[in-house]
Protein backbone atom coordinates (compact mmCIF):
# COMPACT_ATOMS: atom_id res chain seq x y z
CA UNK A 1 0.00 0.00 0.00
CA UNK A 2 2.61 2.56 0.70
CA UNK A 3 4.41 2.03 -2.81
CA UNK A 4 1.02 3.25 -3.73
CA UNK A 5 0.55 6.04 -1.21
CA UNK A 6 4.48 7.66 -1.57
CA UNK A 7 4.07 8.32 -5.46
CA UNK A 8 0.99 10.32 -5.46
CA UNK A 9 2.42 12.15 -2.84
CA UNK A 10 5.73 12.95 -3.85
CA UNK A 11 3.38 13.98 -7.32
CA UNK A 12 1.31 16.22 -5.57
CA UNK A 13 4.21 17.92 -4.18
CA UNK A 14 5.89 18.33 -8.03
CA UNK A 15 1.90 19.69 -9.03
CA UNK A 16 2.81 22.16 -6.11
CA UNK A 17 5.62 23.13 -6.71
CA UNK A 18 4.84 23.96 -10.74
CA UNK A 19 2.13 25.83 -8.54
CA UNK A 20 3.80 28.07 -6.61
CA UNK A 21 6.43 28.80 -8.95
CA UNK A 22 3.81 31.00 -11.24
CA UNK A 23 4.42 33.59 -9.67
CA UNK A 24 7.80 35.08 -8.90
CA UNK A 25 6.29 35.82 -4.86
CA UNK A 26 6.38 32.09 -4.51
CA UNK A 27 8.72 30.88 -7.03
CA UNK A 28 11.82 30.25 -4.41
CA UNK A 29 9.26 27.99 -2.58
CA UNK A 30 8.36 26.22 -5.36
CA UNK A 31 11.84 25.61 -6.58
CA UNK A 32 12.68 24.59 -2.86
CA UNK A 33 9.31 22.20 -2.57
CA UNK A 34 10.55 20.78 -6.20
CA UNK A 35 13.99 20.03 -5.29
CA UNK A 36 13.06 18.44 -1.51
CA UNK A 37 10.31 16.12 -3.85
CA UNK A 38 12.72 15.09 -5.92
CA UNK A 39 15.24 14.05 -3.24
CA UNK A 40 12.33 12.11 -1.59
CA UNK A 41 11.77 10.49 -4.88
CA UNK A 42 15.67 9.37 -5.14
CA UNK A 43 15.74 7.82 -2.20
CA UNK A 44 11.97 6.11 -2.50
CA UNK A 45 13.74 4.59 -5.76
CA UNK A 46 17.18 3.51 -3.46
CA UNK A 47 14.12 1.89 -1.23
CA UNK A 48 12.45 0.31 -4.06
CA UNK A 49 15.48 -1.14 -5.66
CA UNK A 50 17.06 -2.39 -2.31
CA UNK A 51 19.65 -0.34 -2.68
CA UNK A 52 19.52 1.98 0.53
CA UNK A 53 22.50 0.65 2.19
CA UNK A 54 24.84 0.86 -1.12
CA UNK A 55 27.47 3.10 -0.08
CA UNK A 56 28.64 3.78 -3.57
CA UNK A 57 25.56 4.83 -4.47
CA UNK A 58 24.79 7.18 -2.29
CA UNK A 59 28.74 8.75 -3.12
CA UNK A 60 27.59 9.04 -6.54
CA UNK A 61 25.27 11.33 -5.31
CA UNK A 62 26.96 13.22 -3.00
CA UNK A 63 29.51 13.91 -5.65
CA UNK A 64 26.71 14.28 -8.37
CA UNK A 65 24.93 17.05 -6.27
CA UNK A 66 28.47 19.18 -5.48
CA UNK A 67 29.36 19.28 -9.26
CA UNK A 68 25.43 20.51 -9.80
CA UNK A 69 25.75 22.95 -7.10
CA UNK A 70 29.23 24.23 -8.00
CA UNK A 71 28.41 24.62 -11.94
CA UNK A 72 25.08 26.24 -11.06
CA UNK A 73 27.04 29.07 -8.97
CA UNK A 74 28.95 29.20 -11.85
CA UNK A 75 26.28 30.12 -14.42
CA UNK A 76 25.64 33.64 -14.88
CA UNK A 77 21.94 34.57 -15.60
CA UNK A 78 22.43 35.17 -18.76
CA UNK A 79 23.68 31.60 -19.53
CA UNK A 80 20.63 30.23 -18.33
CA UNK A 81 19.00 29.08 -21.92
CA UNK A 82 22.16 27.07 -22.39
CA UNK A 83 22.05 25.67 -18.72
CA UNK A 84 18.11 24.78 -18.98
CA UNK A 85 18.88 23.49 -22.46
CA UNK A 86 21.96 20.93 -21.04
CA UNK A 87 19.70 19.97 -18.36
CA UNK A 88 17.15 19.25 -20.74
CA UNK A 89 19.86 17.01 -22.48
CA UNK A 90 21.06 15.34 -19.25
CA UNK A 91 18.25 14.51 -18.19
CA UNK A 92 17.00 12.67 -22.05
CA UNK A 93 20.62 11.23 -21.75
CA UNK A 94 19.84 9.73 -17.88
CA UNK A 95 16.87 8.38 -19.41
CA UNK A 96 18.43 7.11 -22.23
CA UNK A 97 20.58 5.36 -19.96
CA UNK A 98 18.15 3.76 -17.27
CA UNK A 99 16.84 2.03 -20.65
CA UNK A 100 19.84 0.57 -22.62
CA UNK A 101 20.05 -0.76 -18.68
CA UNK A 102 17.25 -2.24 -18.30
CA UNK A 103 18.29 -3.83 -22.12
CA UNK A 104 21.62 -5.00 -21.14
CA UNK A 105 20.41 -7.16 -17.79
CA UNK A 106 16.98 -8.24 -19.63
CA UNK A 107 16.67 -12.27 -19.46
CA UNK A 108 14.80 -12.57 -22.71
CA UNK A 109 11.77 -13.39 -20.78
CA UNK A 110 10.35 -9.85 -20.94
CA UNK A 111 6.91 -9.22 -22.68
CA UNK A 112 7.34 -6.59 -25.93
CA UNK A 113 5.83 -3.85 -24.30
CA UNK A 114 9.20 -3.71 -22.16
CA UNK A 115 11.12 -3.99 -25.48
CA UNK A 116 8.66 -1.38 -26.94
CA UNK A 117 9.39 0.85 -24.00
CA UNK A 118 12.63 0.86 -23.69
CA UNK A 119 13.53 0.96 -27.24
CA UNK A 120 11.49 4.19 -27.35
CA UNK A 121 13.04 6.04 -24.24
CA UNK A 122 16.44 5.22 -26.07
CA UNK A 123 15.57 6.91 -28.70
CA UNK A 124 13.88 9.67 -27.37
CA UNK A 125 16.50 10.08 -25.28
CA UNK A 126 19.45 10.24 -27.10
CA UNK A 127 17.54 12.71 -29.34
CA UNK A 128 16.90 15.20 -26.67
CA UNK A 129 20.63 14.93 -25.03
CA UNK A 130 22.12 15.76 -28.81
CA UNK A 131 19.42 18.23 -29.87
CA UNK A 132 20.18 19.49 -26.61
CA UNK A 133 23.82 19.85 -26.55
CA UNK A 134 23.69 21.22 -30.45
CA UNK A 135 21.07 24.19 -28.97
CA UNK A 136 23.34 24.68 -25.82
CA UNK A 137 26.25 25.16 -28.32
CA UNK A 138 23.94 27.52 -30.49
CA UNK A 139 23.28 29.77 -27.53
CA UNK A 140 27.01 30.00 -26.13
CA UNK A 141 27.61 30.78 -29.74
CA UNK A 142 30.11 28.28 -30.35
CA UNK A 143 28.43 27.04 -33.46
CA UNK A 144 26.44 29.05 -35.85
CA UNK A 145 23.22 30.34 -34.21
CA UNK A 146 21.96 30.86 -37.42
CA UNK A 147 19.68 28.04 -39.12
CA UNK A 148 22.28 25.16 -41.17
CA UNK A 149 20.94 23.43 -44.00
CA UNK A 150 23.12 20.93 -45.69
CA UNK A 151 22.39 19.96 -48.76
CA UNK A 152 19.24 17.04 -48.78
CA UNK A 153 18.56 17.72 -45.65
CA UNK A 154 14.59 16.85 -45.59
CA UNK A 155 15.45 14.13 -47.03
CA UNK A 156 18.49 12.88 -44.57
CA UNK A 157 16.34 13.54 -41.31
CA UNK A 158 13.51 10.66 -43.47
CA UNK A 159 15.99 8.21 -43.57
CA UNK A 160 17.17 8.69 -40.08
CA UNK A 161 13.36 8.62 -38.86
CA UNK A 162 12.77 5.48 -41.22
CA UNK A 163 15.84 3.71 -39.95
CA UNK A 164 15.61 4.30 -36.42
CA UNK A 165 12.00 2.97 -36.40
CA UNK A 166 12.97 -0.07 -38.36
CA UNK A 167 15.97 -0.37 -35.46
CA UNK A 168 13.20 -0.48 -33.03
CA UNK A 169 11.14 -2.95 -34.50
CA UNK A 170 14.29 -4.91 -34.92
CA UNK A 171 14.96 -4.55 -31.12
CA UNK A 172 11.37 -5.79 -30.37
CA UNK A 173 11.39 -9.06 -32.18
CA UNK A 174 14.60 -9.99 -32.53
CA UNK A 175 15.69 -8.89 -28.38
CA UNK A 176 18.97 -8.49 -29.27
CA UNK A 177 21.76 -6.22 -27.02
CA UNK A 178 23.56 -4.86 -30.02
CA UNK A 179 20.45 -3.20 -31.27
CA UNK A 180 20.06 -0.54 -28.83
CA UNK A 181 23.77 0.97 -30.02
CA UNK A 182 21.93 1.52 -33.67
CA UNK A 183 18.81 3.34 -32.37
CA UNK A 184 21.15 5.40 -30.44
CA UNK A 185 23.43 6.73 -33.23
CA UNK A 186 20.44 7.01 -35.29
CA UNK A 187 18.02 9.24 -32.66
CA UNK A 188 21.12 11.45 -32.09
CA UNK A 189 21.61 11.81 -35.58
CA UNK A 190 18.42 12.94 -35.93
CA UNK A 191 18.53 15.12 -33.09
CA UNK A 192 21.63 16.98 -34.24
CA UNK A 193 20.02 17.18 -37.85
CA UNK A 194 17.28 19.16 -36.32
CA UNK A 195 18.55 21.30 -34.09
CA UNK A 196 21.49 22.92 -36.67
CA UNK A 197 18.46 23.74 -39.13
CA UNK A 198 16.53 25.94 -36.44
CA UNK A 199 17.87 29.57 -35.99
CA UNK A 200 18.77 31.70 -32.75
CA UNK A 201 15.51 33.53 -33.33
CA UNK A 202 13.19 30.04 -31.87
CA UNK A 203 15.23 29.07 -29.42
CA UNK A 204 12.45 29.88 -27.18
CA UNK A 205 10.37 27.15 -28.82
CA UNK A 206 13.36 24.52 -28.76
CA UNK A 207 13.91 25.01 -25.33
CA UNK A 208 10.34 24.62 -24.84
CA UNK A 209 10.25 21.18 -26.71
CA UNK A 210 13.06 19.60 -25.56
CA UNK A 211 12.06 20.14 -22.02
CA UNK A 212 8.89 18.19 -23.20
CA UNK A 213 10.81 15.61 -24.93
CA UNK A 214 13.14 14.76 -22.00
CA UNK A 215 10.19 14.34 -19.73
CA UNK A 216 8.46 11.91 -22.13
CA UNK A 217 11.74 9.91 -22.15
CA UNK A 218 11.66 9.90 -18.50
CA UNK A 219 8.04 8.30 -18.70
CA UNK A 220 8.69 5.63 -21.43
CA UNK A 221 11.82 4.36 -19.41
CA UNK A 222 9.88 4.42 -15.90
CA UNK A 223 7.22 2.27 -18.12
CA UNK A 224 9.98 0.08 -19.18
CA UNK A 225 11.46 -0.08 -15.73
CA UNK A 226 8.39 -0.46 -13.91
CA UNK A 227 8.83 2.30 -11.69
CA UNK A 228 5.40 4.28 -11.68
CA UNK A 229 6.69 7.85 -9.55
CA UNK A 230 8.90 7.94 -12.95
CA UNK A 231 6.83 7.57 -15.57
CA UNK A 232 4.13 9.98 -13.43
CA UNK A 233 6.61 13.09 -13.26
CA UNK A 234 8.19 12.46 -16.68
CA UNK A 235 4.52 12.37 -17.85
CA UNK A 236 3.92 15.86 -15.97
CA UNK A 237 7.45 16.92 -17.91
CA UNK A 238 6.25 16.44 -20.94
CA UNK A 239 2.98 17.44 -21.17
CA UNK A 240 4.12 20.95 -19.20
CA UNK A 241 6.65 21.29 -21.80
CA UNK A 242 3.71 20.63 -24.78
CA UNK A 243 1.41 23.14 -23.29
CA UNK A 244 4.79 25.70 -23.32
CA UNK A 245 6.02 24.82 -26.48
CA UNK A 246 2.22 25.49 -27.60
CA UNK A 247 2.21 29.38 -26.30
CA UNK A 248 5.56 29.82 -27.50
CA UNK A 249 4.26 28.90 -31.40
CA UNK A 250 1.17 31.16 -30.05
CA UNK A 251 3.91 34.08 -29.45
CA UNK A 252 5.30 33.57 -32.60
CA UNK A 253 2.11 32.97 -34.95
CA UNK A 254 3.78 29.65 -36.24
CA UNK A 255 3.30 26.68 -36.10
CA UNK A 256 5.69 23.65 -34.70
CA UNK A 257 6.52 22.38 -38.47
CA UNK A 258 7.07 25.73 -39.38
CA UNK A 259 10.21 25.85 -36.48
CA UNK A 260 11.08 22.23 -36.99
CA UNK A 261 11.76 23.29 -40.45
CA UNK A 262 14.26 26.01 -39.91
CA UNK A 263 12.68 28.38 -42.60
CA UNK A 264 15.40 30.82 -43.57
CA UNK A 265 15.40 34.40 -45.09
CA UNK A 266 17.90 36.69 -46.61
CA UNK A 267 19.45 39.24 -43.84
CA UNK A 268 17.94 41.84 -46.63
CA UNK A 269 14.80 41.81 -46.59
CA UNK A 270 12.48 44.36 -45.36
CA UNK A 271 9.07 44.20 -46.50
CA UNK A 272 6.41 45.97 -48.80
CA UNK A 273 7.05 49.30 -50.55
CA UNK A 274 4.80 50.65 -48.23
CA UNK A 275 7.37 50.21 -45.22
CA UNK A 276 10.10 51.67 -47.53
CA UNK A 277 11.18 55.33 -46.25
CA UNK A 278 14.42 57.16 -46.95
CA UNK A 279 16.00 58.01 -43.30
CA UNK A 280 15.85 61.47 -43.00
CA UNK A 281 16.13 63.56 -40.05
CA UNK A 282 15.20 61.77 -37.43
CA UNK A 283 15.19 62.65 -33.79
CA UNK A 284 18.54 61.39 -33.53
CA UNK A 285 20.34 63.98 -31.25
CA UNK A 286 21.15 62.44 -28.07
CA UNK A 287 20.39 65.96 -26.52
CA UNK A 288 16.93 65.59 -27.45
CA UNK A 289 16.20 62.79 -25.32
CA UNK A 290 16.67 64.08 -21.94
CA UNK A 291 13.84 66.72 -22.63
CA UNK A 292 11.94 64.06 -23.86
CA UNK A 293 11.87 62.31 -20.96
CA UNK A 294 11.61 64.99 -18.41
CA UNK A 295 7.76 66.04 -20.49
CA UNK A 296 6.96 62.37 -20.76
CA UNK A 297 4.11 61.26 -18.52
CA UNK A 298 3.92 58.02 -19.36
CA UNK A 299 7.18 55.50 -20.20
CA UNK A 300 7.11 52.42 -21.02
CA UNK A 301 10.33 50.50 -21.13
CA UNK A 302 10.55 47.07 -23.56
CA UNK A 303 13.41 44.95 -22.32
CA UNK A 304 15.30 42.40 -25.22
CA UNK A 305 18.10 39.56 -25.88
CA UNK A 306 20.36 42.61 -26.02
CA UNK A 307 19.92 43.68 -22.67
CA UNK A 308 20.72 40.32 -21.41
CA UNK A 309 24.07 40.14 -23.28
CA UNK A 310 24.86 43.62 -22.31
CA UNK A 311 24.18 42.44 -18.39
CA UNK A 312 21.75 46.58 -18.34
CA UNK A 313 19.39 45.16 -16.05
CA UNK A 314 20.57 47.16 -13.41
CA UNK A 315 21.13 49.99 -15.25
CA UNK A 316 17.58 49.92 -16.16
CA UNK A 317 16.48 49.30 -12.96
CA UNK A 318 18.09 52.65 -11.96
CA UNK A 319 16.44 54.65 -15.06
CA UNK A 320 12.98 53.07 -13.99
CA UNK A 321 13.23 54.63 -10.10
CA UNK A 322 14.96 57.72 -11.84
CA UNK A 323 11.79 58.01 -13.87
CA UNK A 324 9.64 57.36 -11.33
CA UNK A 325 11.17 59.55 -8.44
CA UNK A 326 10.40 62.27 -10.82
CA UNK A 327 6.94 61.42 -10.98
CA UNK A 328 6.96 59.39 -14.43
CA UNK A 329 4.67 56.48 -14.96
CA UNK A 330 6.63 53.28 -15.63
CA UNK A 331 5.59 50.42 -16.65
CA UNK A 332 7.80 47.12 -18.80
CA UNK A 333 6.38 45.59 -22.05
CA UNK A 334 7.42 41.66 -21.95
CA UNK A 335 7.27 40.10 -25.39
CA UNK A 336 6.81 36.23 -24.75
CA UNK A 337 10.05 35.60 -27.00
CA UNK A 338 11.80 38.51 -25.68
CA UNK A 339 14.93 36.26 -24.74
CA UNK A 340 16.18 32.47 -25.23
CA UNK A 341 13.92 31.14 -23.26
CA UNK A 342 10.39 31.64 -21.63
CA UNK A 343 9.99 34.30 -18.85
CA UNK A 344 13.85 35.22 -19.35
CA UNK A 345 13.32 38.95 -19.50
CA UNK A 346 11.16 38.57 -16.11
CA UNK A 347 13.71 36.56 -14.55
CA UNK A 348 16.31 38.92 -15.58
CA UNK A 349 14.52 41.74 -14.38
CA UNK A 350 13.35 40.36 -10.94
CA UNK A 351 17.15 39.55 -10.27
CA UNK A 352 17.72 42.95 -9.71
CA UNK A 353 14.41 43.57 -7.77
CA UNK A 354 11.79 44.98 -10.83
CA UNK A 355 8.54 44.59 -9.03
CA UNK A 356 6.47 41.81 -10.93
CA UNK A 357 3.70 43.88 -10.96
CA UNK A 358 5.29 46.44 -13.12
CA UNK A 359 6.15 43.62 -16.28
CA UNK A 360 3.11 43.57 -18.24
CA UNK A 361 2.79 40.93 -21.25
CA UNK A 362 1.75 41.74 -24.69
CA UNK A 363 -2.07 41.47 -24.38
CA UNK A 364 -1.93 43.71 -21.93
CA UNK A 365 0.43 46.91 -22.92
CA UNK A 366 -0.04 46.60 -26.51
CA UNK A 367 -3.45 49.06 -26.37
CA UNK A 368 -1.55 51.37 -24.06
CA UNK A 369 1.15 51.69 -26.36
CA UNK A 370 -0.56 55.09 -27.97
CA UNK A 371 -1.08 56.68 -24.71
CA UNK A 372 2.65 56.20 -23.88
CA UNK A 373 4.46 59.46 -24.52
CA UNK A 374 8.15 57.48 -24.65
CA UNK A 375 8.87 54.03 -25.11
CA UNK A 376 12.68 53.13 -24.48
CA UNK A 377 13.41 49.74 -26.31
CA UNK A 378 16.93 48.18 -24.28
CA UNK A 379 18.18 45.59 -26.97
CA UNK A 380 15.50 44.58 -28.73
CA UNK A 381 14.31 44.31 -32.63
CA UNK A 382 12.33 41.35 -33.92
CA UNK A 383 9.85 42.10 -31.27
CA UNK A 384 9.72 45.30 -32.00
CA UNK A 385 9.78 44.96 -35.95
CA UNK A 386 6.67 46.29 -37.59
CA UNK A 387 7.81 44.81 -40.86
CA UNK A 388 6.57 41.55 -38.81
CA UNK A 389 3.03 42.65 -40.58
CA UNK A 390 4.15 43.88 -43.90
CA UNK A 391 7.10 41.76 -44.62
CA UNK A 392 5.29 38.25 -46.08
CA UNK A 393 7.31 35.05 -46.39
CA UNK A 394 9.69 35.72 -43.71
CA UNK A 395 10.16 34.77 -40.15
CA UNK A 396 8.53 37.29 -38.42
CA UNK A 397 5.80 38.47 -40.76
CA UNK A 398 2.63 37.53 -39.00
CA UNK A 399 4.24 37.39 -35.30
CA UNK A 400 2.82 39.21 -32.69
CA UNK A 401 4.95 42.19 -31.61
CA UNK A 402 4.98 45.36 -29.16
CA UNK A 403 3.56 47.87 -31.02
CA UNK A 404 5.92 50.13 -29.38
CA UNK A 405 5.35 52.19 -33.36
CA UNK A 406 2.41 53.68 -31.91
CA UNK A 407 3.44 55.53 -28.94
CA UNK A 408 4.53 59.09 -29.17
CA UNK A 409 8.84 58.73 -29.11
CA UNK A 410 10.64 55.89 -29.28
CA UNK A 411 14.18 55.64 -27.77
CA UNK A 412 16.05 52.70 -29.05
CA UNK A 413 18.90 51.75 -26.70
CA UNK A 414 20.45 49.05 -29.00
CA UNK A 415 23.97 47.72 -29.90
CA UNK A 416 23.53 48.96 -33.43
CA UNK A 417 20.77 48.87 -35.85
CA UNK A 418 21.45 45.51 -37.85
CA UNK A 419 18.30 43.51 -38.48
CA UNK A 420 17.85 41.00 -34.90
CA UNK A 421 18.19 36.74 -35.06
CA UNK A 422 14.90 36.60 -38.03
CA UNK A 423 17.47 38.54 -40.64
CA UNK A 424 14.29 40.93 -41.46
CA UNK A 425 15.60 44.50 -41.27
CA UNK A 426 13.58 46.49 -38.52
CA UNK A 427 11.89 49.33 -40.24
CA UNK A 428 11.05 51.00 -36.82
CA UNK A 429 14.36 53.16 -37.65
CA UNK A 430 12.59 54.49 -40.81
CA UNK A 431 10.28 56.29 -38.51
CA UNK A 432 10.22 59.63 -37.76
CA UNK A 433 9.44 59.57 -34.39
CA UNK A 434 12.32 57.31 -33.12
CA UNK A 435 15.55 58.12 -31.93
CA UNK A 436 18.38 55.72 -32.22
CA UNK A 437 20.88 55.81 -29.35
CA UNK A 438 22.58 53.40 -30.17
CA UNK A 439 25.84 51.53 -28.44
CA UNK A 440 26.38 48.91 -25.15
CA UNK A 441 23.19 49.12 -23.46
CA UNK A 442 25.49 49.10 -20.01
CA UNK A 443 26.98 52.33 -21.48
CA UNK A 444 23.67 53.96 -22.98
CA UNK A 445 21.60 53.47 -20.26
CA UNK A 446 23.69 54.96 -17.53
CA UNK A 447 24.25 57.75 -20.01
CA UNK A 448 20.27 58.24 -20.41
CA UNK A 449 19.67 58.76 -17.02
CA UNK A 450 22.60 60.84 -16.14
CA UNK A 451 21.60 62.67 -18.69
CA UNK A 452 17.46 62.80 -17.63
CA UNK A 453 18.54 63.64 -14.03
CA UNK A 454 20.71 66.56 -14.98
CA UNK A 455 17.97 68.08 -16.95
CA UNK A 456 15.22 67.47 -14.35
CA UNK A 457 17.43 68.70 -11.42
CA UNK A 458 17.44 72.14 -13.79
CA UNK A 459 21.42 71.68 -14.61
CA UNK A 460 21.80 72.49 -18.18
Amino acid sequence: MINLVIPVFLTAGFLISIRLMQSPRTALWGNRLGALSMALAILFAFQQLGVTENLQAFIYIVLGAGVGIFLGQQVRMIQMPQTVALFNGLGGGASALVAGTAVAISTGAEPWVFWLTAALALGIGTLTLSGSVVAALKLQGLISQKSVVVKAHGLILVLLLLAGVVSIISLIIIQEFRYQFIIAGLFALYGVFVAVRIGGADMPVVISLLNSFSGIAAAVSGLAVNNILLAGVGSLVGVAGLILTRLMCKAMNRSLYAVLSGFVVPSTSRGTDETETVKGEMLSQEEQIPYLLKKAKKVVIVPGYGMAVAQAQQHVKDLQQALEKAGKVVKFGIHPVAGRMPGHMNILLAEVGVDYEKLYGIDVINPEFPEADVVIVVGASDIVNPAATTAEGTPIYGMPILKVSEAKAIIVCNLDDKPGYSGVENTLYNENHVIAFLGDAADTIPKLTADFLKISNGID
